[in-house]
């Protein structure tokens, strides 16, 4: 099962260490001032995952149920997330709404890509 899924493991490990790390840690750049970076850092982290979890298992995401199912994994993985960085006072973090909606919006978008390209990628289910 690790073998199988060991870049959706690598990509959840490193978003929990960047989410669970404090943000004085990584400090504060003059060159990228873009307005919400943090929520395209969400949403980029979070459409990685979803994408790695689709591509690890595109042979077996055989109906859009069984996409579905698969993305409450990277759904909870981030609920949980955003209420561990609410509920653990140790770190200078907190968990926003707003991040979570960036979270699901990159799954989302994984998603829609996935139906997208699925009937290019086999050609059979065009049928």
């Amino acid at each position: 099962m690790i073998r199988r899924n060991k870049f959706s493991i690598i990509v959840a490990l490193v978003i929990l260490v960047l989410s669970l790390t404090s943000s004085q840690t990584f400090g504060n750049t003059s060159f990228i001032s873009i307005p919400y970076f943090d929520k395209l850092a969400h949403f980029g982290f979070y459409f990685l995952f979803m994408a790695v979890i689709i591509i690890e298992h595109r042979d077996s995401l055989t109906n859009t149920r069984l996409l579905l199912l698969t993305a409450l994994i990277p759904f909870l993985f981030g609920t949980t997330i955003e209420l561990l960085q609410s509920g653990i006072q140790i770190i200078n973090r907190r968990g926003e709404l707003l991040d979570l909606i960036a979270n699901t919006s990159g799954i989302v978008v994984a998603i829609f890509i996935w139906i997208f390209i699925k009937p290019y990628y086999y050609p059979d289910s065009l049928k």
